[in-house]
């Protein structure tokens, strides 16, 4: 049999096994069970993977691996994102950096440029995505640009606008001025900064008398058609239907009335910008009122705003308020926060702004996808999320998806020079149909990003065509995504399903947290805080880093990371090496044969037992997405059950020949083959590597079958017996430490009470280390208890001590145990401590105080049996 090398090395195994399964074949749905299908969410082509995409990417892997050992014809679909604003802004800075940009290229060359960044970016991806370990089909790769998914987008477009659910409207809309293009509501960061109200005199025309408005963002003003306040606001009751005449503009405009106005915000006097506030636009509709813009697409002041023309916003506001000041308009200036919007991609602050665009009527596509999630049928998982979701989606307002980008998808609209013909169709017009001109150009802009991603569930499977994959794996089983784009995508996708397929589009939404550092900071190049996955590969190991993440992946709050963290789990993996290495080691002669009952010792009937339990515990927290859950419970039978426990109390039976030799070694293999399994999810390498090397494996651990749990295995009284054999040995290594005898040194054990079976005495002995444990009829002096119950008490032998010095010592040690136990409980007891501190920091609170306790119980005892 080969002997595995001495010290684990992970680099030697990750590029051959990933090698041997990606060309094998077995990424790929196989065999004819119930199909399970998860589409990965296509990471952007703007930068290398992120630890937040190594959480999303490991928790996916984890279930496909565990579904298809469990029979299932998996299937998980890759591909990457174009993501249009944040590539085109990212392809933008490069050019920057190179001395040129897109205008001077053009459009051709543009479009070439970021093609060949495209084709860099999904390369670097695809290498991070196998870096760690993800058994994603490539054969069925697919790019948000392919060939194949632009014509589903143009396909989905034409049908939308030919049932009437995509218009075109001139809108207020959310403008960045630095990416030069519309945002949806979803994609503007509002954050509250520091800003001003400014109170400025708008006086009534042929009078004394004025109006006085706060705005924070004077600049507008030059754009103002009126000034509303609230029909019933006694205040301004005779001004209604007088004019005002607009400082520094001098034009006149009416003051009207409007239920929109909120008389206890400000003045209760509105100034009205229809063209520059979408609030104020729908009063302007109600009102007929003038629409004026004076902000172009830049944010500079256009030809409309008089002498102001040209200068940027802020220098505009500046100005403007400078102006006022000794003009005599303006009253006060308060500081106060605010609100702002930004654009999520580039920081800009977004302008308002009135533009004719692309629109998406949501309302008739909202009903099906509410219900659906109301009712069950697409499940979030935690069930927190479901709230988030209705209360955004019964508020859902019409979707822009016209982007004034060179990049994406471009819009399938034909316009006719000659007779104004609106063309939309799938495939390019060469003459407009109406009038038969050759005279037609296509819309400069291109759709939302999302637009094109809402699809991925079904044009990745083939859709329009009705092909096999769409049969088989649509709808899909799980979506594993993050929190912030539920309404981006998680939404749009579920309206988009039920709308083109009659079907939801996945059964399960996971929603995975946010990866902050150690200190809760969220990650970020500003601070110099981020984690690169890659890095932590190269120095831990693919597997430990899985682990790390699937231990760390609560479901209610974000994840703390600390890099010490990988070295805990890679400590693990060695564990498991060494455990397996030990085992083989001990494998001559094996034969496999068929275990007797009567036959196995305590440990091996526990043993037995304890894996069953844990096969069907990990099986049950993966199936309810809790993976920390199935991580420490996988840990915890391995390492302390498994290793700590049962290899120990083998080793005697392993060095001797005999049927109690054959019965250990099956017995070992066995518990290690399945424990192998059920970790080969959370750490694929090091699983396939040791699995290959077991006695009686078969084939690759990749497509072997997940350990079924037998109930009949649940050996509660073995569980039972063997727990008082720990408690017995705990006992006597816990007096050991405390009388600084070192563990390696046998001391001699004797037990007062009931006979015990001669196999708990050896196994005592042994694990203990401990001369023969003989059973006395009194307490022999210089001797402490160990351990006891109704039944026996274990008692250790110190030998010859100063028992004088020995009680004051631990009296003192006991002191010191107190001190620490009060200080822990006035902790626990304070109210405010509770309410405000972590939880991971009152639960390690909660356990010293358990630690303080079992410490002076035991102290105690001994003080006392001394005396």
């Amino acid at each position: 049999m080969k002997e595995l090398s001495t010290r684990y090395n992970p680099s030697d195994l990750e590029e051959k096994w990933y090698s041997c399964w990606k060309e094998g074949g077995f990424f790929e749905p196989k065999g004819s069970g119930e199909p399970f299908t998860i589409m990965i969410p296509p990471p952007n082509i703007t930068a290398p993977l992120h630890m937040g995409h190594a959480l999303n990417l490991v928790i996916q892997d984890i279930i496909i691996r565990f579904k298809r050992m469990k029979g299932y014809r998996a299937l998980w679909v890759p591909g990457e994102d174009h993501a249009g604003i944040a590539t085109q802004n990212a392809v933008e800075k490069d050019l920057a950096k190179k001395g040129t940009n897109r205008k001077e290229l053009g459009r051709e060359r543009f479009l070439e440029t970021t093609w060949n960044w495209a084709k860099e970016y999904r390369q670097r991806i695809r290498e991070q995505i196998e870096a760690m370990g993800c058994s994603v089909d490539w054969s069925r790769e697919r790019f948000t640009m392919d060939e194949g998914l632009s014509e589903a987008v143009r396909k989905a477009f034409v049908m939308l606008y030919k049932e009437g659910l995509i218009y075109r409207g001139k809108y207020i809309v959310n403008w960045c001025p630095r990416c030069s293009t519309v945002l949806s509501d979803e994609e503007v960061e509002h954050e509250d900064e520091k800003g001003a109200f400014y109170h400025i005199k708008y006086p009534i025309k042929d009078s004394d008398e004025y109006v006085i408005i706060a705005t924070t963002r004077p600049e507008t003003m030059l754009a103002d058609t009126a000034v509303a306040v609230y029909p019933s606001d006694d205040r301004y009751e005779g001004l209604v239907g007088k004019t005002v005449i607009l400082p520094l503009m001098n034009r006149e405009i009416p003051i009207i009335q409007d239920r929109y106005v909120d008389p206890s915000f400000g003045t209760g006097a509105l100034k009205v910008t229809p063209a520059h506030d979408p609030n104020d636009f729908q009063i302007g509709l109600r009102h007929g009122l003038e629409v004026i813009e004076v902000l172009d697409k830049d944010a500079r002041i256009n030809e409309n705003g008089g002498k102001y023309k040209g200068l940027d916003r802020y220098e505009a506001r500046k100005q403007i308020v400078k102006d006022l000041e000794e003009q005599g308009f303006l009253i006060k200036v308060e500081p106060m926060v605010h609100a702002v919007g930004r654009c999520y991609r580039c920081e800009t602050v977004v302008e308002p702004c009135l533009s004719d665009q692309w629109y998406v009527k949501v309302g008739p596509l909202a009903e099906k996808a509410i219900e659906a999630v109301e009712e069950g049928s697409v499940t979030f998982f935690p069930e927190t999320w479901k709230k988030v979701y209705l209360n955004w989606m019964n508020e859902i307002r019409d979707w822009c998806i016209s982007r004034q980008l060179w990049w994406g998808h471009r819009v399938p609209v034909w316009y006719c020079d000659d007779c104004n013909e609106v063309i939309v169709e799938e495939q390019d017009p060469s003459v407009c149909p109406k009038c038969g001109s050759k005279n037609i150009r296509q819309d400069e802009d291109v759709l939302d990003t999302w637009f094109s991603s809402q699809l991925w569930p079904f044009t990745t499977l083939g859709w329009p065509e009705k092909t096999e994959d769409l049969e088989s794996f649509y709808p899909t089983s799980v979506l594993v995504t993050a929190f912030d784009i539920i309404f981006f995508w998680v939404a749009r996708m579920i309206m988009a399903g039920y709308h083109f397929m009659g079907e939801k589009p996945f059964n399960h939404v996971y929603i995975t947290r946010l990866i902050r550092d150690k200190n809760g900071r969220k990650m970020s190049k500003s601070l110099g805080n981020g984690i690169d996955p890659l890095d932590v590969i190269r120095e831990h190991g693919t597997d430990a880093m899985r682990f790390t993440l699937a231990i760390l992946a609560a479901q209610n709050h974000d994840i703390k990371l600390d890099v010490r963290f990988f070295d805990i789990y890679k400590k693990f993996a060695n564990k498991i090496w060494n455990a397996a290495r030990f085992a083989l080691l001990n494998m001559e002669g094996f034969e496999k044969v068929n275990l007797d009952e009567e036959e196995l010792a305590i440990e091996d009937r526990w043993i037995l037992s304890r894996l069953a339990k844990s096969v069907k515990a990990v099986e049950e927290s993966i199936d309810g997405y809790d993976f920390p859950s199935a991580s420490k419970m996988i840990y915890s039978f391995f390492w302390n059950e498994f290793c700590d426990w049962y290899i120990e109390s083998t080793k005697p039976r392993l060095n001797r020949e005999g049927r109690s030799r054959i019965v250990a070694q099956n017995v070992l293999v066995r518990t290690l083959d399945a424990s192998l399994r059920m970790l080969h999810p959370f750490m694929p390498y090091i699983t396939e590597e040791l699995w290959q090397n077991l006695p009686g494996s078969d084939g690759l651990l990749i497509t072997a079958r997940w350990p079924e749990f037998d109930e009949s295995s649940f050996d509660n009284p073995s569980e039972v017996e063997y727990s008082r054999i720990m408690d017995m040995v705990r006992g006597v290594r816990n007096i050991k430490a405390e009388m600084n005898i070192p563990p390696s040194s046998k001391t001699a054990v004797y037990y007062i009470g009931e006979v015990l079976n001669q196999e708990v005495v050896e196994l005592v002995s042994h694990l203990s280390n401990s001369n023969e444990i003989d059973r006395r009829a009194e307490k022999t002096s210089g001797s402490v208890s160990a351990w006891g119950d109704a039944e026996n008490t274990l008692y250790v032998v110190l030998g010859e001590i100063d028992t004088d010095a020995e009680i004051e010592r631990l009296t003192g040690k006991l002191e010191k145990e107190r001190v620490d136990l009060a200080r822990t409980l006035s902790k626990l007891e304070n109210g405010d401590f509770i309410r405000n501190a972590p939880e991971e920091v009152i639960t390690e609170n909660r356990e010293r105080l358990a630690t303080s306790k079992d410490n002076i119980r035991r102290i105690e005892k001994i003080i006392e049996d001394l005396k």
